[in-house]
Formats: structure tokens, C-alpha cells, sequence
């Protein structure tokens, strides 16, 4: 099965005003069997991705249609090639998938969290009330940005995604300080794509990676007021007594601590417990950098 002679029709070009010139090139090719391979076809009139038109090179081939049964004879069959001025999500096609860069994009959003700590000055202490209880249940918004990175592979690497989910950045990452960042998951679907390889149009298999960063300008670390219903003293542990009709009583609500176990003293409030719970990564070294 092959093309066994072809010809180009009449070429058209359209060009409207705001946007973009387009053109488009047709050929009506005879073949030996009506079943000859799509990819044969467009290969013979020379139809390949990305190439440049012969008149105006800076307009590329984007989409490329094969039409069967031209003019109601099988033996016939119709290409037609689209040519555009390149755009972004398309001027890296003649490379491989996974030789084009990522795509990052960036969004800030709100989202509401335990309010635990209030600031004073510069200076971040519990919240509680004038006599150092706390409130339950009260909620503040904090602004947070999500990054979303998009790219190509060769082959998806599921064991540097599992072990990178839920990491935190060790050092200062686009402008955010350590602990700041984080990985909220890494997604993956596998894809094919025909391109122009060494003037061969080849079915390419890659997978299409998806990457989620969540950045928070408090952190991600816990800042817990140290409080409790035991305290240490003498390196004996003891439970929080107050006193009621002069008599002591176990407390029923936690006392403030000083941050190492011991009891604040004077109605002095809690220390504040500053907690890293997810495992710290180097960043750039799985993510790079945007494109400045």
C-alpha cells in the first residue's frame, strides 16, 4: 500500500485584522489501496508538524487532515494542511515532548485555618483571653498561593513522587523562607504524540506530569500554645491543681507552660511551641525555577 503520484491544489491565506495570518495548503493524492496508512499519505506530500510553509516561513503546519474517498473515489484522497503563526502552547512541537519546558502557573487564594496566636507588634503570642483561656473553634483567613507545574516525560517517576509529597522547602524558594512550601501531590496520565522525527512523522509515548505547590506565608510548621493539664517540676511530673473555696482542686481547663515543661508563673501566657512535621526537600532540584 502507497501513494502512487499526488498533486497540490490552489493554496489560501486569510488574515484578520487583531489577529494572526493563517494559510492553508491542499493536496489530492492516488493511492494503490484504499486502505493506505493515514500517516503514508501525509508523509508523501511532505505534510510534517511544524514545518514552515514555502512561501512565508514564519507560519508553521499545526494541523494536518486526511480526507477520504476525494470526489467519491477511494483511490483519492485529500490533505490538508493548516499553517499558524506559533503560539506558546505550541512553538516547542519540533522538539520532543519531554525536551520542551514546563508550564507554570500561579494562583492566590484564601483558605481559613485555627486562629491559635495572635500578633503583637512583632511579636507573636497565644490568644486567649484576659485570663489566659483559650478560645475553641475560632478561624482566620490566611492567604496562600498554589503553583501548578505542568510538563513532559519521558517516563513517569512515581517512586520521587510518592517520596516528595507532602515535603516542605529547606531553604528561601520563590521568595518564600524554609517550611513554606509545600508538595500537595504530583499527577500523572500517559499520552502519544506524532512528530517530525529526523523527517519522519513518529508516533512519540510520554506521560504529562502535573505538579501542585501549596505556599503559605506563616508556614506550614504548627505553632501551638504550650499549654496542659500536667507540668514538670524536679523532674517529677504533676497535675495542674487551682484553687477553689480555698481548696485545690485538679484544674479542669490546661494551664500555661513555659516551653519546657515547667509552669508559667505571674498569669504569664504560654509559650508558643513552634512544630516541623513534614519532611524538608530541596525544591529546585525536582522543580527548577519558572522562566523569568
Amino acid at each position: 500500500m502507497a501513494v502512487l503520484t499526488w498533486r497540490e491544489l490552489a493554496r489560501t491565506a486569510s488574515h484578520l485584522i487583531g489577529e494572526s495570518p493563517k494559510f492553508e495548503r491542499r493536496w489530492v493524492t492516488t493511492l494503490d489501496n484504499p486502505d493506505t496508512n493515514a500517516t503514508d499519505i501525509i508523509a508523501a506530500v511532505g505534510a510534517i508538524h511544524y514545518s514552515p510553509h514555502p512561501e512565508y516561513a514564519f507560519a508553521r503546519l499545526n494541523n494536518v487532515e486526511v480526507n477520504e474517498a476525494y470526489d467519491g473515489n477511494r483511490y483519492w484522497t485529500e490533505v490538508v494542511a493548516q499553517y499558524e503563526v506559533p503560539q506558546d502552547e505550541w512553538k516547542d512541537a519540533n522538539l520532543l515532548p519531554w525536551e520542551r519546558p514546563d508550564v507554570w502557573k500561579f494562583q492566590t487564594q484564601g483558605v481559613a485555618v485555627p486562629a491559635l496566636t495572635w500578633i503583637d507588634g512583632n511579636t507573636t503570642k497565644p490568644l486567649t483571653n484576659s485570663a489566659g483561656d483559650f478560645f475553641e473553634g475560632v478561624t482566620v483567613d490566611e492567604a496562600q498561593q498554589k503553583i501548578t507545574i505542568t510538563g513532559n516525560r519521558q517516563s513517569f517517576p512515581s517512586a520521587t513522587a510518592a517520596a516528595v509529597t507532602n515535603c516542605v522547602n529547606d531553604s528561601s524558594y520563590l521568595g518564600f523562607a524554609a517550611d513554606c512550601v509545600k508538595v500537595q501531590g504530583i499527577s500523572a496520565e500517559s499520552a502519544v504524540e506524532v512528530i517530525d522525527v529526523n523527517g519522519v512523522s513518529t508516533e512519540v509515548p510520554y506521560w504529562k506530569i502535573t505538579a501542585e505547590l501549596l505556599c503559605r506565608q506563616t508556614g506550614w510548621n504548627l505553632l501551638l500554645p504550650d499549654v496542659g493539664f500536667n507540668f514538670i517540676e524536679g523532674g517529677v511530673k504533676k497535675r495542674a491543681d487551682v484553687e477553689l473555696d480555698g481548696e485545690k482542686v485538679a484544674s479542669a481547663n490546661p494551664i500555661a507552660l513555659n516551653g519546657s515543661g515547667g509552669k508559667q508563673t505571674g498569669g504569664t501566657l504560654p509559650a508558643i511551641l513552634n512544630r516541623r512535621v513534614y519532611k524538608r526537600i530541596t525544591m529546585s532540584t525536582y522543580f527548577g525555577t519558572p522562566p523569568s
